[in-house]
C-alpha cells in the first residue's frame, strides 16, 4: 500500500483528497504547511507527496527545492489554483513529476499519481537491478583516510603500476582494487579475481596458470589459468599471504618475465596484465619467519594502499549507516527507514572488528527487526550483542563512573518497560515493584515521556 503526503494549508482540500486516495487503496497522511510537511518526510518515508504552491510561511516551489535536497527518488506533483503555464514549467524544471491546476480533475490526478508511482518503482528496480549486477559500488565516506585512498587511485590507476593493498578483513580491499580497475586503462578488459586462501596449495598452480590435459590425474582437459584469462585486463590477488611458497616462486617468474607455462607443459605463454594484490597479514613478519618471499613482496609493492578498519574512520559511520539502509531497504522492497541520531552515536560506539562487512550485516538485521525508527534501542539490543565479543564492552567503556553508569541502566530499563505498557504508569509500576509516585518521580529525573502521534490535521 503506497503511502501518500499531502501539503496543503487548505483542510477541505486535504479532507476531500484523503478520503478520495483512500478510497483508491493508499495510506495517507496530512500536513498544513511545507515545514510541518518538511519535518514529517525528514521523519518518514513516503512512495509520493501532492505538494500545494501558494501557503503561508513557506511557499510551495521552496518546499520543493528542499525535497529535491533531500531525497530526489521521492514523486511530487504539484497542485495549485494560483498557477499558470510558466508556473508548471518551472515546476517541473525543479524536479516535480507532474502539475495539477485547481479545481482538480480527480480522474486527471489519479492517473498522474498511478504514473508517479510506477515511475518510482521502475527506478528503484533499475537501481537495485544495476547494484546486484555491478559490483563497483562508490567507496563510501569523507574521512582523511577515505579521501586519501581515493586521490592514491586517482594517481596510480592510469598506470600500470603493482599494487599491494593492505587492511584488515571487511575493510573494502576488494572495492579498492575494482575502482583501480575502472579508472585504468584496461577499463574494458576482465578484472580476475583469485582468492588465494580459498583455493588449497596443491590446486593453486594449476588455477593461476592452467594445466596441460594428463598433467596430473584428474587432468581430463587442457585448462586455461587466471593469468591468461586477465590478458589484456588485471589479475587480483586477493589474501596473496597465504599462498604457498612454491606458487609464490611461479607468480615472481611470471611477474619478472611477463609469461608463464601451464602445468605440464612446456610452452611459454607471454601474458600482459596488471597485477594487483591484497592482504590483511603484515607480510614483513611473515617474511621474517619464511613464510614469504622478499623478492615476491617487493615486485608486488611497488605502490602499497593501507585501507583503515572502521575504528580508524568512525566519523565515516553516519554516511555508511544511511547509504545501507537506503539500499537495504530498496533490495527488500519496504519503505525506507529512518536513523536517529542516537542511534548514529550507538554505532559509533560499537568495537567493529568485522569492519565494513560487519555494519552493513549489522544495518541489514535493524532494517528487519526495527519499526519505521532505527533507535539507539535498537541498536543496543540487534547490534551490540551481536557486534562485540562482549556485549556490554562498549557500554562500559563510556561510563566513567558507577553513578552514571547507574543512572543509565535505570533510564533504559524504565523507558524499556513503559514502552511494553504504551506509557501505562500504573500497569509499569506494578509489573517492576516500584510505588507509582517512585516512578513519575524517575520518569521526571530522566526526561521521559511519550512521544505524542503528529496530529494529521
Amino acid at each position: 500500500m503506497a503511502n501518500i503526503l499531502i501539503i496543503d494549508d487548505e483542510k477541505s482540500i486535504r479532507r476531500t483528497l484523503r478520503e478520495i486516495l483512500e478510497y483508491e487503496g493508499y495510506k495517507v497522511e496530512e500536513a498544513n504547511d511545507g515545514i510541518e510537511g518538511l519535518t514529517m518526510i525528514k521523519e518518514k518515508s513516503y512512495d509520493a507527496i501532492l505538494l500545494d504552491i501558494k501557503m503561508p510561511k513557506m511557499d510551495g516551489m521552496e518546499v520543493l527545492d528542499k525535497i529535491q535536497q533531500m531525497s530526489t527518488e521521492i514523486p511530487v506533483i504539484m497542485v495549485s489554483g494560483h498557477g499558470t503555464i510558466d508556473t508548471a514549467v518551472e515546476a517541473v524544471k525543479k524536479g516535480a513529476y507532474d502539475f495539477v491546476a485547481k479545481p482538480m480533475d480527480l480522474n486527471r490526478l489519479l492517473i498522474s499519481l498511478r504514473n508517479a508511482l510506477e515511475k518510482a518503482s521502475l527506478v528503484t528496480e533499475t537501481k537495485v537491478l544495476k547494484r546486484r549486477v555491478s559490483k563497483t559500488r562508490e567507496i563510501l565516506g569523507q574521512s582523511p583516510a577515505v579521501e586519501k585512498i581515493k586521490e592514491k587511485i586517482d594517481k596510480v590507476a592510469p598506470t600500470d603500476a603493482r599494487v599491494l593493498i593492505t587492511g584488515d578483513n571487511g575493510t573494502g580491499k576488494e572495492l579498492v582494487a575494482r575502482w583501480i580497475h575502472e579508472k585504468s586503462n584496461r577499463a574494458n578488459g576482465p578484472l580476475i579475481e583469485v582468492n588465494c586462501a580459498a583455493i588449497p596449495a596443491e590446486l593453486i598452480e594449476s588455477e593461476l596458470f592452467g594445466h596441460e590435459k594428463g598433467a596430473f590425474t584428474s587432468a581430463i582437459k587442457q585448462r586455461i589459468g587466471k593469468f591468461e584469462s586477465a590478458i589484456n585486463g588485471t589479475i587480483f590477488l586477493d589474501e596473496i599471504g597465504d599462498m604457498s611458497l612454491s606458487a609464490q616462486a611461479k607468480v615472481l617468474r611470471a611477474l619478472q618475465e611477463n609469461k608463464i607455462t601451464r602445468v605440464g607443459g612446456e610452452k611459454e605463454i607471454m601474458v600482459d596484465v596488471r597485477v594487483i594484490a591484497a592482504t590483511n597479514k603484515d607480510l614483513s613478519r611473515e617474511i621474517d619467519r619464511g613464510n614469504f618471499r622478499m623478492d615476491l613482496y617487493h615486485r608486488l609493492s611497488v605502490i602499497i594502499i593501507h585501507v583503515p578498519s572502521l575504528n580508524d574512520r568512525k566519523d565515516d559511520i553516519p554516511l555508511l549507516a544511511e547509504k545501507f539502509v537506503q539500499e537495504i531497504c530498496e533490495d527488500y522492497g519496504v519503505p525506507r527507514k529512518t536513523v536517529t541520531p542516537k542511534a548514529i552515536l550507538e554505532l559509533q560506539n560499537i568495537n567493529w572488528t568485522g569492519n565494513i562487512r560487519e555494519l552493513h550485516n549489522v544495518m541489514e538485521r535493524l532494517v528487519i527487526l526495527s519499526e519505521n525508527k532505527i533507535t539507539e534501542h535498537e541498536v543496543l539490543a540487534f547490534a551490540v550483542a551481536n557486534a562485540t565479543k562482549d556485549p556490554l564492552e562498549s557500554l562500559f567503556n563510556r561510563m566513567n563512573n558507577f553513578m552514571e553508569f547507574r543512572d543509565h541502566m535505570e533510564k533504559q530499563y524504565i523507558e524499556f518497560k513503559l514502552r511494553l505498557n504504551s506509557w501505562n504508569v500504573s500497569k509499569t509500576a506494578d509489573e517492576i515493584d516500584l510505588q507509582r509516585s517512585h516512578l513519575y518521580n524517575k520518569m521526571e529525573k530522566f526526561g521521559l515521556k511519550r512521544e505524542e502521534p503528529q496530529s494529521s490535521t
